[in-house]
C-alpha cells in the first residue's frame, strides 16, 4: 500500500462526511467544519500552518521530530478538507507535483510568472 492509497482513503472518508453526503455536524468534526463553511476550515489551515512553522523552528533548538510530523499531518488533513469542499482531491495535488517533477523551482516560478503576465495581457 502506498502513501497515495492512505491519502485516497482519507479523502474518501472526508467526502463521506460532507453534510451533502449525510455527514452530521453534531457527530463529525469534518462535517462540522464543512457545515460552517470555508471561513472555518480556512482558519484551521492558517492555524495549522502557523503551528507547523513553530514546530519546524523548534527543531532548530532540539525540538521533537514527531511534533513537526504531527503538525504537518494536521495541516495536510485540513488542506484535504478544503480540497474536498472545492471538488478536488489529493490526486490533483499529486498530479501537479508530478507535473513539476524534474523542473527546477526557479524555472517553475518563472513559468508561473510568465503565465500570469499572459493572462493579465501585459
Amino acid at each position: 500500500m502506498s502513501s497515495t492509497d492512505a491519502l485516497a482513503r482519507l479523502a474518501a472518508v472526508i467526502e463521506s462526511r460532507k453534510p451533502a453526503n449525510g455527514g452530521d455536524p453534531e457527530k463529525s468534526y469534518v462535517a462540522r467544519l464543512l457545515h460552517k463553511g470555508p471561513d472555518a476550515f480556512l482558519k484551521k489551515i492558517g492555524e495549522e500552518a502557523t503551528e507547523t512553522v513553530m514546530a519546524a523552528k523548534d527543531m532548530e533548538h532540539g525540538g521533537e521530530a514527531q511534533k513537526l510530523v504531527g503538525e504537518v499531518a494536521d495541516l495536510w488533513f485540513h488542506s484535504m478538507i478544503a480540497l474536498a469542499h472545492y471538488g478536488l482531491s489529493p490526486a490533483d495535488v499529486v498530479a501537479e507535483l508530478s507535473r513539476r517533477e524534474g523542473l527546477s523551482g526557479l524555472e517553475e516560478k518563472a513559468l508561473r510568472k510568465a503565465e500570469q503576465r499572459e493572462k493579465s495581457g501585459e
